[in-house]
C-alpha cells in the first residue's frame, strides 16, 4: 500500500526517476500519481508474467500483485527474464520480488503464493484495478475471464506458443469476454503448452510487453486499448495481424442473459478432473491406463512382447530416445494416418515427453478398437528420473 494521500506531489526522486513520462503527453505528473496509486494483479511469474511485472514495476505501478506457486527451473530461464540462474529452486514469487526491487523500491508487492481457483479468484481480483493473465492453461484462462466478468475489471490476455503469440483486452461491458472468442475449451490434449510444444524464448518479451503497455493504457485513460480486437503475431516472418473480436449475445459470461454468476469448477469444464474417481491402481487421476518407468522396464528385461510408440515430435526425438528399448517414432499429428502400423493385437505403451500427448494418442487408439494400451506415466522425463538418467531432459 502507499504511504501517500492520492494526490500528494511525486518527490524529487520519482520526478527524476519518471523524467520521461512527465513530459510524455497522455501521462505527465497526473498520470504519474495515478500509476503510483494503482494496483495491478499479475496472474504467472512465467514467460508472459516476467516481462510484465518488469515493466510496469520500471513504470512506477505502486502496486503489484503476483500470483505464482511455482519454484524457478532451468528450463525457465531461456525465457523467464526475471529469474536468474542463481533463483533455480526457489519461489518463482521470492526472486520476482527480489528482482523488483532492485528495479524500482517504490514498489509494493503483494504475493500470492496459492494456486488461484474458483475458491479464491473473485476475491483476489477484486482488490485490483487491472488483471493481467500471464497463464499458461486453458482452465486458469476461464476462470481469470469469468472473475473479472463478474468483479467488473479488465483483464489483459496474451498467448504465446513455438512462434506466435496473441494478445486483446477482455472487459464486459466494454466489449467482449474471451468466452466470446472461445465459447469452449479444445479437447484435452489437443493443444500443447510450451513444455511440449516448444517456445522462442524472446516471444513472450514482445507479447508480455504488449501486455504491460495496454495495462498502462488503461490505467491512464489514455490511447486506444486492444479491447475488441485480437492482435495476432508471428515472429518467423515479423508480421502483425489484427482480428475485429465481437461480444457475443449469447456468450454465458456477459452476455445478454448470462448464466455464470459464480465461479465453476474449471479442471471439469476444460476436461482435466475425472467423471468418477477409481481406486485402480493402474488408472491415472484422468482414468487412463498407466503404467510406470519401472514396471515396464521390469517388464522389457524379462522378454515380455510390447509395442513401445513415441508420439512425439522428430526433432524431440533426436534429443533423447527409447530406440534402445524397441521404440518406434509415429508423431501424434500423423497417428490418424499411421496407425495401421500398430498391430491392434499387439500391447501397445504409449508415450511422449511428459505423458499429455501420449494419453491422448491412447484415447484416440482406443476409440479406433485397440484395447491393449498404456500410457507411459511421466513420458521420457519419468524414464529419465527413474530409469535411465543418460537420456536427456528438455
Amino acid at each position: 500500500m502507499t504511504d501517500h494521500p492520492p494526490d500528494a506531489p511525486l518527490s524529487s526522486e520519482e520526478s527524476l526517476r519518471y523524467a520521461r513520462h512527465l513530459i510524455l503527453d497522455g501521462v505527465g505528473p497526473a498520470g504519474q500519481r495515478r500509476l503510483r496509486e494503482s494496483r495491478v494483479l499479475v496472474v504467472g511469474a512465467g514467460g508472459l508474467g516476467s516481462p510484465v511485472a518488469l515493466y510496469l514495476a520500471a513504470a512506477g505501478v505502486g502496486t503489484l500483485g503476483i500470483a505464482d506457486f511455482d519454484v524457478v527451473d532451468v528450463t525457465n530461464l531461456q525465457r523467464q527474464v526475471i529469474h536468474g540462474t542463481r533463483d533455480v529452486g526457489r519461489p518463482k514469487l521470492d526472486s520476482a520480488r527480489d528482482r523488483i526491487g532492485e528495479i524500482n523500491p517504490h514498489v509494493t508487492v503483494e504475493p500470492h503464493a496459492v494456486r488461484l481457483s474458483s475458491a479464491n479468484a473473485l476475491e483476489v481480483v477484486r482488490e485490483y484495478d487491472v488483471v493481467v493473465d500471464g497463464t499458461d492453461n486453458f482452465p486458469t484462462r476461464y476462470l481469470l475471464n469469468d472473475a473479472c466478468v463478474l468483479a467488473g475489471k479488465p483483464n489483459v490476455y496474451g498467448s504465446i506458443l513455438r512462434w506466435e503469440g496473441q494478445a486483446s483486452v477482455f472487459w464486459a461491458g466494454r466489449g467482449p469476454c474471451y468466452r466470446c472468442l472461445f465459447a469452449e475449451p479444445p479437447p484435452p490434449g489437443m493443444v500443447p503448452n510450451c513444455a511440449e510444444g516448444g517456445v522462442l524464448g524472446v516471444l513472450p518479451g514482445i507479447v508480455g510487453s504488449i501486455q504491460a503497455a495496454e495495462a498502462l493504457k488503461l490505467l491512464l485513460g489514455a490511447g486506444e486499448p486492444l479491447v475488441g480486437r485480437l492482435l495476432l503475431f508471428d515472429a518467423l516472418r515479423m508480421k502483425f495481424r489484427e482480428m475485429r473480436l465481437r461480444r457475443d449475445p449469447a456468450c454465458p459470461a456477459c452476455g445478454d442473459h448470462p448464466t455464470i454468476h459464480a465461479l465453476i469448477d474449471y479442471e471439469r469444464f476444460c476436461g482435466l478432473a475425472p467423471e468418477a474417481p477409481s481406486d485402480r491402481r493402474d488408472m491415472d487421476p484422468h482414468g487412463i491406463p498407466a503404467i510406470t518407468p519401472a514396471e515396464l522396464k521390469a517388464r522389457l528385461d524379462r522378454g515380455d512382447r510390447i509395442t513401445l510408440i513415441d508420439v512425439r515430435e522428430p526433432f524431440e526425438w533426436e534429443i533423447g530416445n527409447l530406440g534402445a528399448q524397441g521404440a518406434r517414432l509415429i508423431p501424434l499429428g500423423q497417428l490418424p494416418e499411421r496407425a495401421d502400423e500398430i498391430d491392434p493385437a499387439d500391447e501397445v505403451v504409449l508415450q511422449c515427453r511428459s505423458g499429455a500427448r501420449s494419453a491422448h494418442a491412447l484415447e484416440f487408439l482406443r476409440a479406433q478398437g485397440y484395447d491393449r494400451l498404456w500410457n507411459l506415466d511421466g513420458g521420457i522425463l519419468a524414464w529419465s528420473d527413474q530409469v535411465d538418467p543418460s537420456i536427456p531432459k528438455y
